[in-house]
């Protein structure tokens, strides 16, 4: 289970692309690169996952318990031969204080050895102290090598090189010289989606070949190969797991397209246990395939909304099959898609109609980080009123004509959401939130929203013959 934690000292150090080019790097080694990637990100691990030809999967203090995180990692590090960790932000940074829920806890936490990826931009002995106040603040974390970044080039490398072998002794795997050919563009929410540009696949490739040539692949495995294996505790199951040989499977509809993303691949994972995914394209599909449920991920669809809104058979679909009783879970994106419509730079979409609302995008976040919410029991496959929910939400948008007195799924005590106080718009089958929430695990939607969408497919059943009845059916 060899495998490595991979952090910065702040964020926008180049640990995404380092990631990207190493995980294609080993990947042409023959390896079988496994990526995790913590917090709840959604645009890293498409890359991630098309680096290494492996779904990424998030690893997250917020979403997750404890003992889920441990039970993740080891089966999917178990079926690689080498698992790279991408961290967010810095080392030691995180909401708690005390570091409960920084990257280094969860370093401590996977037993992994800790490469530190350094913006080396203007600076040169400087490096050695914070290297050295990076490696005593806590003596548990093993920082096991640096790769230094955004290097200026050859004389720069040398200075950096020797002041790190003369004050520090830790190993330094690699200088990455600045190259514009190692940058992917980025806008308002992070780096554009890997599902969204054709060029994706160059762009790794290009990173892979100058990554492989200024690290040192070899030392980089031999301290991955250091790292004990982990005996993982049992996560707690999903409610009603028992009956899974049970369980009739769905035709569950995906919105999975250059507009719609964003999901976790433990959540398409669960999905797909309980039936078929059958992928929506909103731009191009003219109609909704025969499906039991509909799921709109988050995504861009304000860069997509002249096609979104040109699309309007599709649209039409889905507000059909919503008044008459679909299931829906929409998240952030799907939210918007689902409003009458959407309004940014000075342009305007239809869109499909099911909440009763205009989006307006601005240029700076609403509501942004992690969210605790509460449920309030209304919806189709509410929880329990009362239950607390962790979740997380990055939009720009808000949205406005509300009616008054909507329905709402869920209660905000920490966060944005919808309005401030709410989120989860519910009419019929639909809910609609602008929080992301995780899927799988104990307390996830897909459970929930599969259970419903099974009764209702039943009652929509024709009633099946008695035997008295069926006689006279088969003589008429």
């Amino acid at each position: 289970m060899a495998h490595l934690y991979l952090s910065a000292a702040h964020k926008s150090s180049g640990k995404t692309t380092l990631t990207l080019g190493l995980a294609r790097a080993l990947r042409r080694r023959g390896l079988r690169v496994q990526v995790f990637k913590k917090g709840p990100d959604y645009i890293d691990p498409i890359w991630h996952s098309q680096a290494s030809g492996r779904p990424c999967y998030n690893l997250d203090f917020h979403m997750m318990q404890r003992a889920e995180i441990d039970a993740l990692f080891a089966r999917h590090a178990a079926a690689a031969d080498l698992s790279l960790i991408e961290g967010n932000k810095g080392l030691y940074d995180g909401m708690d204080l005390e570091g409960s829920d920084s990257n280094a806890a969860l370093a401590r936490q996977l037993r992994a050895p800790v490469v530190l990826v350094l913006d080396a931009q203007g600076i040169t002995r400087g490096i050695a102290p914070l290297i050295l106040g990076y490696r005593a603040f806590d003596p548990e974390v093993h920082i096991a090598g640096v790769i230094l970044n955004k290097v200026a080039g050859p004389r720069h490398e040398s200075k950096l090189r020797a002041a790190v072998a003369r004050y520090t002794g830790v190993e330094v795997l690699g200088c990455i010289h600045r190259d514009p050919r190692m940058e992917i563009v980025e806008r308002h929410l992070g780096l554009m989606p890997g599902n969204e540009t054709l060029e994706a696949e160059a762009r790794i490739e290009a990173i892979a070949e100058r990554v492989a040539a200024q690290v040192d692949l070899d030392a980089l495995l031999e301290i991955a190969r250091s790292a004990p294996i982990l005996s993982p505790s049992a996560p707690p199951l999903a409610e009603g797991k028992d009956d899974d040989a049970l369980r009739e499977p769905l035709r569950i509809g995906i919105a999975r397209d250059r507009a719609f993303g964003f999901y976790y691949n433990e959540d398409l994972e669960a999905l797909a246990a309980e039936g078929k995914l059958i992928p929506v394209d909103t731009l191009k599909d003219a109609r909704l395939p025969e499906i039991d449920a509909l799921i709109l991920g988050g995504g861009f669809p304000e860069v997509f909304m002249d096609e979104l809104s040109a699309n309007a058979t599709l649209r039409a679909d889905i507000r059909r099959a919503a008044e008459a009783g679909l299931p829906v879970y929409a998240e952030c994106g799907g939210l918007m898609y689902l409003s009458r419509s959407i309004a940014w730079k000075g342009r305007r979409g239809e869109m499909v109609g099911v909440v009763p609302a205009d989006v307006a995008v601005g240029s700076r976040p609403v509501g942004r980080g992690y969210v605790t919410l509460q449920a309030t029991g209304a919806g189709a496959w509410a929880c329990a009123a009362g239950t607390p929910l962790p979740a997380h939400e990055f939009h720009y948008s808000h949205l406005e004509n509300l009616p008054a007195a909507p329905s709402y799924a869920y209660a905000v005590r920490r966060g944005e959401g919808i309005d401030g106080r709410h989120d989860g718009y519910v009419y019929k089958n639909v809910v609609a939130s602008y929080c992301h929430f995780r899927g799988a695990g104990a307390n996830g939607w897909v459970r929930r929203l599969a259970d419903h969408a099974r009764r209702v497919r039943t009652a929509r059943s024709p009633a099946a013959p008695t035997p008295d009845s069926e006689p006279a059916a088969k003589a008429a």
